[in-house]
């Protein structure tokens, strides 16, 4: 999972600058509308609208913003009609890239895709070229500053979670769920005052692409660029790039 670790320690830093420039707000909204029309404005029968709920609040959206989307997914209130589109395609050296988008105009969103692509050594390909290398998987991040390794651990498995690492470069441990069981493992670690960093569903890799030198630079600006575009909700990689490597780029 080392290529999702490190760029979702990277989005993580993003997340403050994001949120003055409002794009978080604008994809968590377009979320919420989407979970709303799909499934209902009950929350407690709606996990996906619970969750970008959950998200809402932590961007520290006001809780106007929050009804109004809401509102919008219902039909109260007119709205733009979005499309949720998955692509798939490569960057640099053949990492394999999936984009999930939400889109009211999905000839604009493919066309610019497909061009952030092209300008960084990479290329859109067919539906199904690489969505076999991934796994749908709960991801579930704990600072280790937070709470003893052996409690945690002993939460999550006595939860039966798929799985728990603890990575001696790492300032938090990883925990792997099935997607369903995403929330419940959140809730028991909360009910055991273990706080939460990040709990999402992605999608894990099951093979990485090492990146050195220039062709990690690339990989890396592709990635915050397509993370930049409005209408792009989650990007997926299968590129690892070495800690030494990384601490130069970011220098």
């Amino acid at each position: 999972m080392s290529g999702h670790n490190k760029w979702a320690s990277i989005k993580h830093k993003k997340t403050a600058t994001d949120a003055k420039k409002g794009k978080i707000f604008t994809k968590i909204i377009r979320e919420i509308v989407v979970a709303t029309k799909e499934n209902g404005a009950q929350v407690e029968n709606n996990a996906r609208l619970r969750k970008a709920i959950e998200d809402a609040k932590e961007a520290n959206m006001p809780q106007d913003n929050i009804k109004k989307a809401i509102q919008r997914g219902t039909g109260e209130i007119p709205g733009a009609v979005y499309e949720e589109i998955i692509y798939e395609g490569y960057g640099p050296t053949g990492v394999a890239l999936i984009i999930e988008v939400t889109t009211d105009n999905k000839n604009r969103t493919a066309s610019d895709i497909r061009k952030m692509l092209s300008s960084h050594n990479g290329n859109l390909g067919e539906v199904g070229c690489v969505g076999w290398m991934f796994e749908r998987k709960g991801y579930i991040t704990v600072k280790k500053s937070a709470a003893d390794e052996e409690i945690v651990m002993n939460t999550v498995l006595e939860a039966e979670v798929e799985d728990f690492k603890s990575e001696a470069d790492s300032d938090a441990y990883e925990i792997i769920t099935l997607p369903s069981d995403l929330t419940t493992i959140r809730n028991v670690l909360k009910e055991k005052n273990i706080a939460v960093e990040s709990a999402e569903v992605t999608m894990v890799p099951q093979t990485q692409i090492a990146l050195k030198g220039d062709n990690a630079k690339n990989m890396l600006k592709l990635m915050d660029a397509l993370e930049e575009h409005d209408d792009v909700k989650n990007v997926y990689a299968n590129f690892d790039i070495s800690d030494e490597d990384m601490e130069k780029l970011n220098a």
